[in-house]
């Protein structure tokens, strides 16, 4: 700390740096001013001119070279200085000035060390500049920064007659604590932005998924839609005609045999079974039953099935005897000799 501390006095009494290029040349009367330089003129103490690159005559004893100002442009490195931010951290910072003398005669006699000037305004303006940003917005905003510094020194150097061209800030020294915070922060930034790509991949990974789902599930419903209607339109098709087909032929051939000897009474017994056969099935389909009133009799069942086919087929049976009156049929038994011969055979 206190090498330190002595080093920072160093620097700040630090003598001015010389400004001339080369020793001040003596008079001889014939002179030959290099190019890139400017060489100021005093006659008898006054300013009389300044002489041009090149051949110039001057008059002994009269004429003194008071200054010599270099033309080129000056790199001056600005030592390294503590400035405090806006949020109250110490920086150590230096860096580059590029600087011009645009107007010689001003630069003699603007001021006495016109580089020296603008070194020290190099260092309060930077001190004050940084003042003004946030550790963070130090180093994102550096060219911005060394633009105002560049545009404080020329409003004052004007009058010097100096041109200030660039500054460049070189290093910035944090302290060990704050560089410590400084790299957790980032270390903690990436890791919030690896888990966010994280799981934007997995988003991204579950709609690819999804999508994928969705259009097979789509091309399934379409391809089993065609299947039906090409089922439909071919196999299923045929079938159905067939089924119909068959039906027709059935019903012809039920009703030749219901056309010939004894063909009303084997339909009636044919009746009388599927009645019965359906009321047995009652308590098996459902819990809720409807019965008739005689549901012991089963002989009155039997002929009440015979009667309600009986009013159905007469009408057609009464038809037929009307259009074939010389057919001739043989006796068919009563109905309750039918239920006798059923019963005894069942027995």
């Amino acid at each position: 700390l206190q090498r330190s501390q002595q080093l920072k006095r160093s620097a700040w009494l630090a003598p001015a740096p010389c400004r001339l290029s080369s020793g001040l040349p003596v008079n001889i009367g014939v002179l030959f001013v290099p190019q890139q330089e400017a060489w100021v003129v005093e006659r008898m103490g006054k300013f009389h001119r300044i002489l041009e690159p090149g051949l110039n005559f001057l008059i002994p004893l009269l004429d003194r070279i008071r200054y010599v100002q270099s033309l080129k442009e000056i790199v001056i490195n600005v030592p390294e200085q503590s400035a405090v931010t806006l949020d109250n951290v110490t920086l150590q910072i230096d860096g580059v000035l590029y600087l011009r003398v645009m107007d010689p005669y001003k630069a003699s006699y603007g001021v006495e060390d016109p580089e020296y000037a603008v070194t020290q305004l190099a260092q309060t303006t930077m001190r004050s500049e940084l003042g003004k940003l946030s550790l963070d917005r130090v180093f994102r905003e550096r060219e911005s920064l060394n633009a105002n510094i560049v545009d404080a020194i020329n409003q004052a150097s004007d009058y010097w007659g100096i041109r200030c061209l660039r500054y460049e800030i070189k290093d910035i020294h944090v302290p060990p604590r704050v560089k410590e915070s400084m790299q957790m922060q980032v270390e903690a930034e990436r890791r919030k932005r690896a888990m966010v790509l994280e799981s934007e991949g997995t988003r991204e990974s579950a709609i690819n998924v999804a999508e994928g789902q969705k259009q097979a599930q789509i091309l399934a419903s379409e391809a089993e839609k065609a299947e039906q209607i090409n089922k439909a339109a071919g196999r299923e098709a045929n079938a159905v005609l067939v089924k119909a087909r068959a039906k027709a032929e059935a019903i012809q051939l039920l009703a030749a045999a219901l056309a010939q000897q004894h063909g009303s009474a084997a339909a009636s017994l044919s009746v009388a079974e599927q009645y019965v056969s359906a009321f047995s099935k009652l308590a098996k389909d459902s819990n809720t039953l409807l019965l008739p009133s005689n549901t012991g009799d089963v002989s009155s069942m039997v002929a009440q099935a015979l009667g309600i086919y009986t009013s159905l087929t007469k009408p057609q049976a009464v038809k037929t005897q009307e259009e074939v009156p010389t057919a001739r049929e043989d006796p068919q038994p009563p109905p309750a000799e039918l239920l006798k011969a059923e019963e005894a055979s069942s027995s």
